[in-house]
């Protein structure tokens, strides 16, 4: 048995009927902004046989993160510990918001996506400087970020990422 995805455009009376809705993201992209109701379970923490024992595996869960790609790791966590009824959010937090669902803004944080971003451009921008005007080796640093960026790209698994969720400052 697999998930079912539903658009982000249902997610509003889902909320409304206090269904099961729960965020896989970091804490602290939880606490800059969350939608109201959702119960914060970060996916390198989600004790799936916990959760499970908790709740009916009949039980409709509703999984989002900030775009998709963490629910789906979350609902299939979900699954192969024997909860049936899994429903992935399309397009996760930010779609959420568009369809008017109430959000909980907080303290502001910067998102790991955006971490990531930052950090490959500040490493290939140092490590070209670098190798123009000390040592033609740094060069190499750039070689690998792009390397990296393009095998994140095509397996949709990013190092960098998980790196920074488990830094102080997403914790």
């Amino acid at each position: 048995m697999s998930y079912k995805t539903i658009p982000a455009d249902q997610l509003p009376p889902l909320i409304e009927e206090e269904h099961i809705v729960i965020d896989v993201r970091t804490p602290a992209e939880y606490r800059a902004e969350h939608v109201v109701g959702a119960q914060l379970h970060p996916l390198d923490q989600l004790d799936a046989e916990a959760f499970c024992r908790q709740y009916n595996p009949d039980t409709p869960i509703y999984v989002l993160c900030q775009s998709g790609k963490r629910a789906s790791m979350a609902a299939e966590k979900l699954i192969a510990a024997g909860h049936q009824n899994v429903h992935v959010v399309e397009g996760g937090t930010n779609a959420a918001k568009t369809t008017g669902v109430a959000m909980n803004r907080g303290k502001g944080a910067i998102s790991i996506e955006r971490q990531v971003r930052i950090g490959a451009g500040a490493l290939v921008v140092l490590g070209t400087i670098a190798g123009l005007t000390i040592h033609a080796g740094f060069l190499a640093v750039p070689l690998f970020v792009g390397s990296g960026l393009i095998f994140a790209g095509v397996t949709d698994i990013c190092g960098m990422g998980a790196v920074l969720a488990k830094m102080p400052w997403n914790r």
